[in-house]
């Protein structure tokens, strides 16, 4: 059995939680998301899976794609889980409120013209 996946389908995946944490967090404020720890979980649960995710992606397909911050991506995950006691909220708020939504535009750029960002693989 080949459970080899292609770049294709990890990007797919990446979008697809990108914009669940931008759809999930429209109407949520630092208060909201301190107060409920399932939604944080849930959010810091899709940022580990963007995280992996974008470490799975071809070096080749990482490097066409230089723009993108892959590092800052995948450096998220080792934040979440090495520091998780001590992960400062303010730090996460701002990450989801704005430098999420701002990488599902980047990576949603790539492909304007494609049907990746709108297709189930």
């Amino acid at each position: 059995m080949d459970n080899n996946k292609s770049d294709e389908y990890y990007i797919h995946r990446i979008i697809q939680d990108l914009e669940f944490v931008v759809e999930h967090m429209k109407k949520v404020d630092i208060e909201e998301l301190n107060r409920n720890e399932v939604l944080l979980d849930s959010m810091l649960f899709r940022m580990i899976q963007i995280s992996e995710n974008s470490k799975r992606l071809t070096n080749q397909y990482r490097e066409e794609h230089a723009d993108i911050p892959w590092y800052a991506l995948y450096g998220m995950r080792n934040r979440i889980v090495y520091d998780y006691g001590s992960l400062d909220l303010n730090i996460i708020y701002s990450t989801l409120k704005d430098d999420i939504p701002e990488m599902l535009v980047m990576i949603q750029n790539l492909f304007a013209n494609t049907e990746i960002c709108s297709r189930k693989i």
